[in-house]
């Protein structure tokens, strides 16, 4: 489908190519290559994104697919307008607006940005949270039946949202973490979990954009995302973003200096195995902050150590965690040659993770030796990680001939099933110490929802300071979707019953249903008695159907008002 609106051909070098067809020039654009390893051929992967306009060979009309590749081009045509649906949903927005209002985001944000940015900004995380989609061009629909910020509720259309990303400065953005972090209270002994993700990012011209390790692959650069997450108070800290070939361990220094920075005093670190390095233990060391940390892989040292005390915990009942599932003992020993410091190391083992991973090591053996014996008679080489486990045998000719495994080898492998190690800096026992890593899963949750539920697997920018623009919103998004899953959360934890509607989507899916009607009158009102389930929803944040009422009456008042 054709949209109603013209822009200007995009420049992208060596993507674009005119194919005519009749009277008529279409706009191809090459998003991908494919590789014929058979036919040693690479196919260029193309879409219609367009036609030329017959008037200006450098406009084109663009269609649905040119908002895929081009997401925040500005279209002709499509301006910002005040008309909204006779239908309002107001339920999301007034717990949004009890968040916003107990933070005081919108005072904290005014310090940086206008007023008419701060209300922007914030329908802005608003629309992500709800639609689950970071969008431009899907923004005006939001906003034509939900409640705004944004004076007189006018609707902006997506060429303003994207020029509003673009005018989002990396001053104001620092600005605000600066307040935020300072208004958090940064002398009590809290522990910050730090994690990272990444974004795809297919746009060329974006500095942070470049070749790494992506955690899902599409042959396109990246750019590195992390965020510090406060486990105590149950709020993200802070945000980086940075350069896609920078690895996680390197980027850990300069959090740490940033950290520093924002005053906080008694803090402690509980990082994955990605930051476990010898490199990454010393630096904390040396800042004096401690650490909780689970160990990388079965390195010799780690491997050894489970197998020096394998045997000695697993059955005994003073060693059970059973609401963990696991059994654990704790060691201390330094970690490293040259380590001045005795660890607190905890070894756990569990019996369900014993058998699956015992089970997945047996299916893959069997599928390599399969293999393997496939290729007898052949010449043929294998890569490290048969030769890890099978010696090869070749005749003189370098035909294979067979397999032999490596029963050392295969059975240290199995010995280890169902053991993982957490090694702490300060004393704790086992449990404390498994409790304190498990409780990172809220950070965990804090990442699926900016991926899974705000649209941000992608980063759909072509310009640098859109890029800025929009990882800042996002992170405001974090915030407040963040507290509507912890205030949820707690609710639920106090009910009799545990409800499968007080996860955050699904408590969208039923405040949304609170809708305002406009009458013949011209005034907008409830348009029916909030639910049972609705109600208690509303309880987490504080809330309750009086409160809706008079939301409702104050919001019908402003909209009286601005119309």
């Amino acid at each position: 489908m054709y949209l109603k609106s013209r822009v200007k051909i995009p420049d992208v070098h060596g993507k674009l190519i005119r194919l005519r067809r009749g009277d008529i020039t279409y706009i191809k654009y090459e998003y991908d290559r494919y590789y014929n390893p058979e036919k040693k051929y690479t196919y260029p992967q193309r879409a219609t994104i367009g036609k030329v306009c017959a008037d200006d060979d450098t406009m084109m009309i663009p269609n649905e697919a040119f908002l895929k590749y081009f997401p925040d081009a500005v279209l002709s045509g499509m301006e910002d307008r005040t008309e909204r649906s006779s239908c309002l949903r107001v339920g999301t927005y007034a717990a949004i607006h009890k968040i916003v209002s107990d933070y005081s985001l919108d005072k904290m944000l005014g310090q940086f940005f206008s007023e008419r940015d701060m209300a922007l900004l914030l329908d802005l995380a608003s629309y992500s949270i709800v639609e689950e989609s970071n969008v431009a061009q899907h923004y005006p629909d939001y906003a034509y039946n939900h409640p705004l910020y944004s004076s007189g509720m006018k609707i902006y259309s997506d060429a303003s949202v994207s020029d509003f990303f673009k005018s989002i400065t990396k001053d104001k953005s620092t600005g605000f973490l600066n307040e935020w972090n300072a208004k958090r209270n940064r002398r009590e002994r809290i522990y910050i979990s730090y994690d990272s993700t990444n974004k795809n990012c297919q746009a060329g011209e974006i500095e942070l954009a470049e070749f790494g390790h992506a955690k899902a692959d599409i042959g396109s650069a990246i750019i590195n995302y992390s965020v510090g997450y406060d486990l105590k108070n149950k709020e993200p800290l802070f945000y980086e973003a940075y350069p896609g070939s920078i690895n996680d361990v390197s980027q850990l220094r300069a959090m740490l200096g940033r950290i520093t920075g924002y005053g906080y005093k008694k803090i402690g670190f509980i990082l994955d195995r990605g930051y476990f390095s010898r490199g990454n233990i010393r630096y904390l060391d040396e800042c004096g902050y401690s650490f909780v940390i689970m160990a990388k892989g079965m390195s010799s040292f780690i491997s050894d150590l489970i197998l020096e005390n394998k045997g000695t915990f697993e059955n005994k009942r003073s060693c059970d965690m059973n609401a963990y599932g696991v059994y654990g003992k704790t060691v201390q020993k330094t970690l490293f040659e040259g380590d001045e410091k005795k660890r607190y190391i905890h070894i756990y083992h569990s019996i369900s993770k014993d058998a699956d991973e015992r089970e997945s090591f047996e299916n893959a053996l069997r599928e390599r030796t399969a293999l393997l014996m496939s290729h007898q008679n052949e010449t043929v080489e294998f890569g490290s990680a048969y030769e890890k486990y099978f010696y090869l045998h070749y005749d003189k000719d370098g035909v294979f001939l067979y397999p032999e495994e490596k029963t050392t080898v295969t059975e240290r492998e199995i010995s280890l099933c169902g053991y993982f190690v957490i090694i702490t800096s300060e004393r704790m026992t086992a449990k404390e110490a498994l409790h304190l890593y498990r409780s990172r899963d809220v950070s965990e949750k804090l990442f699926a929802s900016d991926k899974s539920f705000l649209g941000n697997k992608s980063m759909r920018s072509h310009t640098n300071e859109g890029v800025e623009g929009r990882i800042f919103t996002q992170f405001i998004a974090l915030i407040i979707r963040n507290k509507i899953y912890t205030a949820l959360q707690e609710e639920n934890e106090k009910l009799e019953k545990k409800q499968n509607y007080m996860t955050v989507p699904a408590a969208i899916r039923e405040l949304e249903k609170i809708e305002m009607t406009r009458q013949t009158d011209n005034i907008y009102r409830l348009d029916h008695a909030v639910t049972a389930n609705q109600k208690v929803i509303l309880k987490a944040f504080g809330l309750d159907a009086n409160s809706i009422k008079y939301f409702a009456s104050e919001l019908s008042k402003e909209l009286k008002k601005s119309e």
